[in-house]
């Protein structure tokens, strides 16, 4: 790396970490320590690394505009200590409810998660995607980024947050998201693997786009590992619906069934602004 983009990385680091305090990347030996806490305002996020010192990798999902995926997101103390903070909030007691939703003041561990995607995209590594420069004068460069930055630096960045917890069987329908949410759209997972897969949802008269052989609408499939990231902007959130389809024959990946078990997603979105917020008052 030519001394010039190393200080340039210097530059977007120290940009960061005065805008919104230090980074998480610390470099401890504190990672099985780590706990997310659920009234903590300060982030015990220790590393922007996967287990094996790797840094974050970003992949721009092949045909759908907008996604990208993050396979090592969270570790595996990671995604135990956060399983257990939602254990901790007691939303699921009893096996009464399947789903948990908040607006507005997010739960502490919430706030970390949110710091952490802001954290993974300005720093995570996209030379699998389309090779987002590192030099602070491409920063304009939008498509070679996880996350819109106009997005990015929004606050706060998520203030709607949806826990769902799947049993085996059980999946979401294809859907794209309320358009009383804005975009850049978050999903973590947790526990079980699965397919999520993304068909086009909208198509302009004449235009073959998102299709397939013979004209049918093109599914391209999402392997989501535990502790994946998914980022939804632009094309991805508004023109494709997503859905895990839990029928036979849906669930495969690289020609094998996947063992359906529990599985705990995490939702991250930001509602979008009402008209009297933009009024000023006298």
């Amino acid at each position: 790396m030519e001394d010039d983009d190393i200080d340039a990385r210097e530059m977007q680091r120290r940009a960061l970490e005065e805008a919104f305090g230090e980074s998480s990347d610390s470099g401890g030996d504190n990672d099985d320590e780590f706990e997310f806490s659920s009234s903590s305002r300060s982030s015990h996020l220790h590393c922007l690394k996967q287990g094996d010192g790797v840094p974050l990798s970003w992949e721009m999902v092949d045909g759908v505009k907008g996604l990208w995926l993050c396979r090592g997101f969270l570790c595996s103390a990671q995604q135990s200590s956060l399983l257990s903070a939602i254990r901790r909030e007691g939303w699921f007691d009893g096996g009464c409810h399947n789903q948990a939703m908040r607006f507005g003041d997010l739960p502490g561990w919430a706030v970390e998660i949110s710091r952490l995607v802001r954290e993974a995209v300005w720093f995570g590594d996209t030379s699998s995607g389309e090779g987002k420069e590192s030099s602070l004068g491409n920063h304009h460069e939008e498509a070679c980024w996880p996350l819109p930055l106009d997005l990015l630096w929004r606050e706060p960045l998520f203030d709607q947050l949806i826990v769902n917890v799947y049993n085996p069987g059980e999946g979401i329908c294809a859907h794209v998201d309320l358009m009383r949410f804005d975009d850049g759209i978050a999903i973590i997972s947790l526990e079980s693997a699965c397919v999520m897969h993304f068909t086009r949802s909208k198509q302009e008269e004449g235009n073959d786009e998102g299709q397939g052989e013979e004209g049918s609408l093109l599914r391209v499939p999402v392997f989501l590992s535990p502790g994946s990231l998914v980022l939804m902007s632009g094309e991805a959130r508004y023109l494709w619906k997503h859905e895990i389809n839990r029928k036979q024959g849906f669930q495969l990946w690289e020609g094998e069934e996947i063992h359906q078990q529990r599985r705990t997603s995490v939702t991250l979105r930001k509602l979008c602004r009402s008209p009297n917020e933009n009024v000023k008052a006298d």
